[in-house]
């Protein structure tokens, strides 16, 4: 299948560079990646790197890359995370050439370690977790061998036979690998191949109660899938030794090698599904999808788009070394995306009436507006103005600081595509809030008529009062603060009580039928998103994507 996203590739990279010299020098013919995600939650930006990567990568040179879906673990794993995960890579753009599961290969895994068992590379183990840590070793010192290390292949094949049929219950054998219990990579001391798990698979359903641990499947479908450049995040560089193995001692035709890069960890972000899945389960969010979260589909009911993703992705490049990428960069790139295809329209967030008094009563005239300045190509609009209008709260004081040049009594703003207006009167509540302003207008100084005579300070936003169309506004900051993840601070103490503030106020009126999904520039606030769940008929749901400006460049980061 043709990926639909555009294939513009960043700077080279390690691996990149790789894969010219394996080209080159023969020992490969075509370039076949994976992208291979766990069913166990929703994916989030560090694995938008891994896509992005895996699949741009075999796109530049005529190669294919496979979903395939690392479902190894019923337990934790449902169709529901299947369905969203195939929607993000679409969304982002690419479509794989072949789909696949791991559970696909599960009686292929098993033949695999009955042959280990043969040649006396695997044996059943009756050790309990705890007892195998105990026994495992340090980074100093040794570990233990099994006294069910020596068993014969005979009593192995038999026990690890009974295991499948669902003899034994979980936790009471496991089929470890016989490697070396001395080696000083850890991982290498006799790991576990299989374990007994009483539990329904999304897929097979009850056929199995053995599953085959990631260390063991992951190799073994990379080799059945001729998969030959298997990318990953630098915590699998220790594994790589027994990755190697694996493939060797089960004598798979298909050789595979694994490659690693550091992670993506952005500021004020957490990039574990595990903690995500607990914001999830105790209803700090409203979901997988909440706005809020750093999962791709929260942030695309957020208003990220895809453009913006890859472009982010191919920026940051692909390293060794572990960083922490700046939350602004990303920022940056959407604000690059949309700057000149969303349309710039007025947005009233907090409303405080205004009243022109020498505006005649019952007229409405309509107004030329433009759609965007900076592209001339989505041309304009008409918008309505009459005596009632709606201002922003924090565009009125009452008393004013110097250089303060919105509107105050007696001074004269403009409103933008409008007139000039000066306020003459304030109405207060019995709280003494101030709740409306009446002032007056200059029809001379209509926007475009080339009235030159004084110039003003302030230009404030507004939208028509009897047409405008309600509207609720999410502004939406980093859900969490402080320290980075892996600290010590517990990192539900980071979460950030101020990570949506709710308003409600006003769109204008030729907005009235815009769809979720539809992204807009409102005059000084920011790029918004229609929400794609929350909207109704009723009331249109606006989250921010982004603030309007900021002066970070990730170029001269």
């Amino acid at each position: 299948m043709e990926n639909v996203a555009d294939n513009k590739t960043a700077s080279s990279n390690f691996i990149k560079n790789i894969v010219i010299e394996d080209l080159k020098s023969g020992r490969v013919q075509e370039i076949v990646t994976r992208f291979p995600p766990e069913p166990n939650g929703y994916l989030h930006i560090g694995h938008a790197k891994s896509i992005c990567l895996n699949f741009e990568l075999a796109d530049e040179f005529n190669g294919r890359t496979h979903l395939r879906f690392d479902d190894t673990n019923p337990l934790k794993e449902d169709t529901e995370f299947v369905e969203a995960i195939k929607e993000d890579v679409h969304w982002l753009g690419f479509d794989w050439e072949e789909l696949h599961f791991a559970s696909d290969y599960f009686e292929e895994m098993y033949n695999r370690a009955i042959l280990l068992i043969n040649k006396g590379k695997a044996y059943v183990c009756d050790l309990t977790a705890e007892q195998m840590r105990e026994t495992r070793g340090t980074l100093t010192e040794p570990g233990q061998n099994s006294p069910y290390r020596e068993r014969s292949a005979e009593e192995n094949l038999d026990l690890f036979a009974r295991m499948r049929a669902g003899e034994f219950p979980d936790g009471s054998r496991v089929l470890r690998a016989k490697i070396d219990m001395a080696s000083p990579n850890i991982t290498m001391r006799d790991p576990v191949l299989y374990r007994i798990s009483h539990a329904h698979h999304h897929r097979t359903g009850d056929a199995w109660c053995v599953y085959p641990m990631y260390d063991f499947a992951h190799p073994l479908s990379d080799a059945i899938e001729n998969i030959t450049h298997s990318i990953c995040t630098l915590e699998f560089e220790d594994h790589r030794p027994l990755y190697e193995w694996v493939v060797e001692q089960c004598e798979m035709d298909s050789t595979p090698r694994q490659y690693e890069f550091a992670r993506l960890n952005v500021t004020n972000t957490v990039m574990s599904k595990r903690n995500l899945k607990r914001l999830v389960d105790e209803g700090v969010v409203t979901g997988w999808d909440d706005p809020r979260m750093p999962t791709i589909g929260g942030m695309r009911r957020r208003g990220y788009t895809p453009e913006a993703f890859r472009t982010f992705c191919r920026e940051i490049g692909v390293s060794k070394n572990n960083s922490v990428v700046d939350e602004r960069n990303l920022e940056f790139f959407i604000r690059e995306d949309l700057k000149l295809r969303a349309p710039r329209t007025m947005a009233v967030l907090d409303p405080l009436k205004v009243v022109i008094t020498n505006y005649p009563e019952g007229q409405v005239e309509w107004l030329e507006a433009e759609n965007n300045a900076e592209n001339e190509e989505m041309g304009s609009r008409q918008i309505p103005f009459s005596r009632e209008i709606y201002i922003e709260q924090d565009d009125f004081m009452e008393n004013p600081p110097n250089k303060y040049f919105r509107l105050f009594p007696g001074n004269e703003v403009r409103l933008k595509h409008a007139y000039f207006i000066t306020c003459q009167e304030v109405i207060k509540d019995e709280a003494g809030n101030v709740v409306e302003l009446r002032c007056t207008y200059d029809p001379r100084t209509k926007s475009g008529s080339g009235f030159t005579e004084r110039k003003v300070k302030g230009t404030i936003h507004w939208v028509e009062a009897s047409q405008a169309v309600p509207a609720q506004f999410r502004l939406i900051e980093p859900l969490f603060v402080g320290e980075e993840e892996g600290e010590e601070k517990p990192f539900l103490e980071r979460i950030n009580p101020n990570s949506m503030q709710v308003l409600n106020g006003f769109v204008e009126e030729n907005m009235k039928d815009a769809e979720g999904g539809d992204k807009f520039q409102f005059f000084r606030h920011g790029y918004f998103n229609v929400d794609t769940k929350d909207s109704t008929d009723d009331q249109l749901v606006f989250n921010r994507i982004v603030s309007l400006k900021s002066s970070f460049d990730p170029k001269k980061a």
